[in-house]
């Protein structure tokens, strides 16, 4: 499992406190009481917040371990680490997109590199978004209207960079007046994602130390300009000595999360291993969680190849009386 690492952390400012306080005396009596409590609680919780960075070289080579087939986009943010690392420069990421199948672990991939490199993780499915303003927020004047994702990730959270996984970008659906994807030409710009403005908010704020990881299965219904502005990895699935690496993590990675994990070894066995070779990450996660179950039903305290049943979960079962 890979290990939080020690990070260094600098202040930077998110938003000005300034036009916060402009902007909630400007509200009128009849003004959007849900954006006159953002406005109060900007100003309570104040604008700096933590911009982290490896106070050494991260575990990467553990990490490419774990997952075998992201080594592209691993060394190459190993480069961007060194360069960092001996200075007062905070980390620099180009924004990433991960090509490759379902399941393969691209959102897995995400949220480690949060864990690498000691900041928060933010995750935004957007195939389930059917409009423009889940990133960048909805118009005050808008019924239940709230601010966007990025928003809620840098005024709410703790971190100035936090890493924000976009997942499935490919899939992302929208009308002829939302596009989806239209706050992602401000944000994947250093420049101008410094002062993003979000539309419920309408304040100015610093989005330009976030770390995109976008993930999806087929460019070729992504805008160019969104391509242009990342940088692009094809994920391929792993070999068989990769398989075999990835579901040992993913044990272990099960195994330290609960109490009952103390009971189990280290180490899974050679026939577990051989029978979640062909699985995809997410599947070998669920069958291995399973597998624990069947292994504790059965009184032992080892995961055997005959607990891994990989169709678990993904049969359809008759409803009947």
């Amino acid at each position: 499992m890979v290990k939080q690492e020690i990070a260094v952390a600098s202040f930077s400012r998110v938003y000005d406190l300034d036009q916060v306080e402009t902007a909630l005396n400007d509200l009128g009596e009849g003004a959007n009481e849900a954006l006159r409590a953002t406005y109060e609680k900007m100003l309570k919780t104040g604008n700096m917040r933590f911009c982290v960075k490896p106070n050494r070289m991260p575990s990467i080579d553990d990490l490419i371990d774990a997952l075998p087939n992201f080594s592209a986009p691993l060394d190459d943010i190993r480069k961007q680490v060194a360069l960092c690392l001996e200075t007062e420069d905070r980390l620099e990421l180009m924004p990433i997109l991960l090509l490759g199948d379902p399941g393969i672990g691209k959102t897995h991939f995400a949220k480690q590199l949060a864990r690498l490199l000691g900041t928060a993780y933010q995750y935004v499915a957007m195939s389930s978004l059917t409009a423009g303003w889940i990133l960048s927020g909805a118009s005050s004047q808008w019924k239940n209207a709230k601010p966007g994702k990025v928003f809620d990730a840098l005024v709410n959270g703790s971190y100035a960079n936090p890493v924000i996984a976009v997942d499935e970008i490919d899939k992302a659906t929208g009308d002829s007046q939302y596009d989806p994807l239209g706050a992602l030409y401000a944000l994947l710009e250093h420049d101008t994602a410094q002062t993003f403005i979000d539309e419920f908010a309408e304040i100015p704020i610093n989005a330009g130390h976030v770390i995109w990881i976008a993930t999806a299965n087929d460019e070729r219904s992504i805008p160019e300009p969104i391509l242009n502005r990342m940088n692009v990895y094809e994920i391929p699935p792993p070999d068989h000595d990769g398989a075999r690496r990835i579901a040992q993590a993913i044990y272990d990675e099960i195994r330290c999360a609960h109490n009952w994990g103390l009971r189990f070894p280290d180490v899974l066995g050679d026939a577990a291993l051989d029978a979640l070779m062909r699985a995809s990450p997410r599947e070998m996660r669920r069958a291995i969680l399973n597998g624990f179950g069947a292994a504790r039903i059965d009184g032992r305290d080892h995961v055997e190849a005959g607990d891994i049943r990989l169709d678990h979960g993904n049969r359809r079962k008759p409803i009947g009386f």
